[in-house]
């Protein structure tokens, strides 16, 4: 049997070939060429710092950036040609650099290892995917904002445990998910922060014997600090969990129900199949994020071969999130809502606390009017009525505070625009709640 194995990067030591089978469990190409453009970005920021360190020659530095530059072009082409020994993207931009240039391609390696080259192309891709991320979520924001002043004045029904607990204006429902979403957004930020961190220069475990600016490294491929440890940076996988805002998302498919599809069966059938699925998503994503954790509980430190799990897991993460963001916008901005049912959904016992403000407001410890405003409920229970439909007389034996001018409490409207302080669902607040979602969207935009 022929050797190949002295071709691999890491073959020099091994004699005859690889199984086929291990050949296969070892090579992550298939997943990880989505890297391709990472890695040759950091390529050719290393052959630069290469030829500062006068381990490459000016020629030799040229020869290199143009070939990576052919390398791009083919990859951005789709004409790229994965050949067998191909285990990862490394080895095949670097194989594809020895077939069109030559011998100058080995010296690219020089002092670098596919550990800290994997980890760079990580932190680089996944930047990038932050920032695609971040301005998904903001105009999933944004469409939530504009929504909300438009529809200002629709009222419905608020939840607390899967009841119906108090009116409240639709458009306050929409704010309380843009303003998670904002956190989401805030998150995103501080979880670039820690990704933009250049590893690059750290070498397999000890670092680089040679004369290797890193700062250079770290101003050519914009990053904005570099790694402490070179030990630390080669193992630690704790930057790629990006994913906080698919936990948010889901939870708007409680309510609404548009982009619908049909049943097979049965032909009446509406089916809220996009934010059923929304929904689903964050069962895929924790179970990518507490498969990766398993994976690494107990490892030794530094890279481990176990940490190749982490580029499928980072991309199905992404791709799972970026399309719930997308359909989600989708949803919010084409979703008709209507306006005679969602008001018609209201009912007087959502008014049971605004009969406890009356009380409070003549004068009544509020200990005492929810009791009294629990009476009057048990009252309208009894006689199998509406609580709005409780004459004078019922409610003056309930109490009698409670007057002609009891009246004025049965009226939604007046109901939501009593909420007035910051954070409420008065008319008021709600516009300012836009007005300071609107001004902080203006800023993450510059």
């Amino acid at each position: 049997m022929a050797n190949t194995e002295g071709s691999k990067l890491w073959g020099g030591r091994f004699v005859g070939d690889t199984d086929p089978i291990m050949e296969k469990f070892n090579a992550s190409i298939a997943y990880d060429q989505r890297m391709w453009d990472a890695d040759i970005r950091g390529s050719k920021a290393y052959v630069k710092a290469l030829e500062k360190a006068k381990l490459v020659s000016t020629e030799e530095m040229e020869q290199i950036l143009n070939g990576m530059d052919q390398i791009h072009g083919e990859w951005s082409k789709g004409a790229f040609v994965i050949k067998a020994g191909d285990e990862d993207i490394h080895t095949a931009n670097e194989r594809r650099l020895k077939e069109l240039i030559g011998a100058p391609a080995g010296k690219l390696h020089t002092g670098r290892s596919r550990n800290d080259q994997v980890v760079t192309d990580m932190r680089l891709w996944l930047r990038d995917a932050i920032t695609t991320l971040t301005n998904d979520t903001l105009q999933l924001i944004s469409t939530m904002v504009e929504r909300a002043a438009a529809e200002i004045e629709v009222l419905f029904p608020g939840y607390t445990h899967m009841q119906r607990a108090q009116p409240i204006r639709w458009s306050h429902w929409i704010l309380s998910h843009a303003v998670a979403l904002r956190r989401d957004v805030e998150r995103l930020l501080e979880i670039k922060k820690r990704v933009n961190v250049l590893p690059l220069g750290s070498g397999a475990i000890a670092g680089t014997p040679f004369d290797i600016d890193r700062e250079l490294l770290q101003k050519e491929l914009a990053f904005d600090g570099i790694s402490l440890n070179s030990m630390d940076a080669t193992g630690q996988r704790d930057f790629p969990w990006c994913s906080c805002c698919i936990f948010r998302v889901p939870l708007i498919s409680s309510s609404v129900y548009p982009c619908s599809t049909g049943s097979s069966l049965m032909p009446q059938k509406k089916n809220a199949d996009s934010l059923e699925l929304i929904r689903s998503k964050a069962g895929r994503v924790f179970g990518r994020c507490a498969g990766f954790m398993m994976t690494l509980k107990g490892l030794p430190s530094t890279y481990n071969k176990d940490l190749q799990e982490d580029k499928e897991a980072m991309f199905d993460c992404y791709d799972t999130v970026q399309a719930v963001l997308q359909v989600t916008t989708g949803v919010m901005s084409t979703l008709k809502i209507n306006q005679s049912v969602m008001e018609a959904a209201l009912s007087p016992d959502m008014l049971a606390t605004d009969l406890a403000y009356f009380l409070v407001r003549k004068g009544v410890p509020f200990r005492e009017a929810h009791g009294i405003s629990g009476k009057a409920v048990f009252t309208a229970e009894s006689k199998n009525i509406a609580l709005n439909q409780l004459t004078a007389e019922d409610l003056s034996a309930v109490s009698p505070l409670f007057g002609s001018d009891v009246s004025s409490v049965w009226d939604y409207r007046s109901s939501v625009e009593q909420y007035s302080a910051p954070g409420g669902t008065a008319k008021t607040s709600i516009t300012a709640q836009v007005e300071h979602l609107r001004t902080w969207l203006k800023k993450q935009a510059q």
